[in-house]
C-alpha cells in the first residue's frame, strides 16, 4: 500500500498575474482554496512548497502546513522535491503528489485520480487527462496533448506529449492536465536528470521522463480544471466557488 504526500508549490512571482497565490478569492488567498481541495481528496497529508513567508502565514492560519523552500529553483518538480526532503526525512511517504497552486477549483476527486495508475507497480509517474470537446482545443499549442495507448477502462499509458495535434485519425484527443503523482524514488531520479532534447524543444519537463526510459500512465478524468493566470481566470474562479459555496 503507498502512502502519499500531497505537495503544493507556490511563488509569488508570475508576469500575468503577480502574488497571485495570495489573491483574494471570497476572502480567503487562492492558495488556501487550493488547499482546501487537496484536503478533500483525502489521500494524505497535504504540505504547501514556498519561498514566500506570507504564503506560509497564510496556510498557517487555517491550520495548514507549509515549509519554505530555496528562492532557485528551476521548476515546481525541484521545489517539491525539497519540500518532501524537508517535511519528510525518514521516507515514510512513498508517493508524492504534485498539485499546482493555481487550481483553486480543481475536483478532488481529481487529485484522487492521480493517483490510480501507481496501482501497477510498473508506473513510475502518474497524471491525468479529459478529453478535448472543444474544437479550438486541438490545435491550440497551449493544449498539451498525450499520445497514449489504452491499456484498461480510463486508464493510458503516455508515449509522448506534444503541443501539436496528436495523433492524427479518428478517435479521442485529450487535454494533459499538469496534476503528477510520483513514486518517491521516481521523483528523486526526474530531478537529478538534466533536460532532455525534446523536453527543450517541446518546453514540456514530462518528455524528460519519458526520454529516460520512465513510465508515465495516464488517469482520464471528466473536465479540466481552471488554471488561474490572468485577471479574467481569477475572476471566473471566484464566480465558480461562490456557486459552490452554501447559501
Amino acid at each position: 500500500m503507498s502512502d502519499p504526500v500531497v505537495l503544493v508549490p507556490a511563488r509569488m512571482a508570475s508576469t500575468r498575474l503577480p502574488g497571485k497565490p495570495l489573491a483574494d478569492i471570497l476572502g480567503e488567498p487562492m492558495i488556501v482554496h487550493v488547499w482546501r481541495r487537496a484536503t478533500e481528496a483525502g489521500l494524505g497529508p497535504v504540505v504547501v512548497a514556498t519561498d514566500e513567508p506570507a504564503i506560509v502565514a497564510a496556510i498557517e492560519a487555517v491550520g495548514g502546513h507549509a515549509v519554505m523552500t530555496r528562492a532557485d529553483h528551476p521548476s515546481g518538480s525541484d521545489r517539491i522535491f525539497e519540500a518532501v526532503q524537508i517535511f519528510d526525512p525518514e521516507g515514510r511517504h512513498d508517493v508524492v503528489v504534485n498539485v499546482q497552486g493555481d487550481l483553486p477549483t480543481i475536483d478532488p476527486r481529481a487529485v484522487q485520480a492521480a493517483v490510480l495508475p501507481l496501482a501497477n507497480p510498473l508506473v513510475d509517474i502518474a497524471t491525468i487527462a479529459a478529453p478535448i470537446t472543444r474544437t479550438e482545443e486541438r490545435d491550440d499549442p497551449n493544449v498539451v496533448k498525450p499520445v497514449a495507448t489504452p491499456i484498461g477502462p480510463g486508464l493510458y499509458r503516455a508515449l509522448y506529449f506534444t503541443r501539436a495535434t496528436a495523433p492524427t485519425g479518428p478517435g479521442p484527443l485529450f487535454h494533459h492536465i499538469g496534476l503528477y503523482a510520483y513514486r518517491r524514488k521516481a521523483l528523486e531520479r526526474f530531478v537529478s536528470l538534466p533536460p532532455a532534447p525534446l523536453e527543450q524543444r517541446e518546453r514540456l519537463e514530462q518528455l524528460r521522463a519519458l526520454e529516460a526510459g520512465m513510465r508515465i500512465d495516464i488517469a482520464i478524468v471528466d473536465d479540466v480544471p481552471l488554471g488561474v493566470d490572468t485577471p479574467h481566470d481569477l475572476d471566473r474562479a471566484r464566480e465558480l466557488l461562490a456557486r459552490r459555496r452554501p447559501i
